[in-house]
């Protein structure tokens, strides 16, 4: 892969998409083979879709941006994810929903974002079992369209809706928790949506959803290229206190390193 500038977008964004399409062929080879379910340190499982799939982003990623660090997630179980990232750097989630990839459910992804100052401003989401793809930059995201044979065929933009009642909250379907039942019942006759893995994010960028609340941990890697597609689209993620999700989270004192705190991923909710 060929070396791109750190400044284009629209170039870091053909890399991630071509490497995030490769890592997709990858795990649904796994898939459809089937493979053994690994357990890492905290207890969650890993599978060789898991590591083929980072394998492929990272080689990609080193090459084409060798000044670039990248956080990868198992790398980060591994322990070899650097502990100082600098202005910019990538976070890679290789399948996210591996929850989802075991139980034969179709919501898992492949994920890459790059983070700027704290703000993750490039991604894309690839759900390769239904072939959902979502990229987003600054002022820009899209639903990307694929043909048969799995290639680009072409891509239109997306923007969030503006929220009207009974609003679509969408909800993990794996990590339900009473804090995000809650929250939910905030809302007179809302809608509920539960889905896996960073299409939440998607979901609400594309107008399908208004709110994903998310009270429950999640490291940076899990949210950064969802998170990175719904700010193109005109949406924002906060902590429960308004300000906006931050990433590269290190030397936390209550936390592991990349971890994110509770947040609320929204589109245009007016008072919310």
């Amino acid at each position: 892969m060929k070396k791109a500038a750190a400044s284009d977008d629209a170039a870091i964004l053909g890399v991630f998409e071509d490497l995030a399409l490769n890592a997709g062929r990858k795990v649904m080879e796994v898939f459809h083979a089937g493979c053994a379910v690994d357990r890492k340190s905290d207890e969650s499982p890993v599978t060789e879709a898991d590591r083929e799939s980072e394998k492929i982003i990272l080689a990609g990623l080193r090459e084409a941006f060798p000044s670039i660090p990248c956080v990868a997630e198992e790398e980060s179980a591994a322990g070899t994810a650097p502990c100082s990232v600098g202005e910019a750097f990538f976070l890679i989630d290789p399948l996210d929903g591996t929850k989802e990839f075991i139980n034969r459910n179709t919501d898992f992804t492949v994920n890459i974002a790059l983070v700027r100052d704290g703000t993750p401003e490039v991604g894309v989401v690839y759900a390769p079992c239904t072939g959902r793809f979502f990229s987003g930059r600054p002022g820009r995201a899209e639903l990307v369209e694929l043909n048969e044979e799995g290639e680009i065929a072409g891509r239109r933009p997306i923007r969030v809706r503006a929220g009207a009642a009974p609003l679509t909250i969408v909800a993990s379907r794996s990590h339900r928790t009473p804090e995000t039942d809650d929250f939910i019942g905030q809302f007179e006759a809302a809608e509920i949506v539960s889905v896996g893995s960073s299409l939440k994010f998607c979901l609400v960028a594309n107008g399908e959803a208004d709110i994903y609340p998310r009270f429950g941990r999640t490291m940076e890697w899990d949210t950064a290229a969802g998170d990175a597609v719904l700010r193109a689209a005109g949406g924002c993620t906060t902590t429960l206190d308004g300000e906006p999700l931050g990433y590269g989270k290190c030397n936390q004192a209550s936390d592991s390193d990349f971890a994110n705190p509770y947040f609320i991923a929204r589109g245009n909710v007016p008072g919310h």
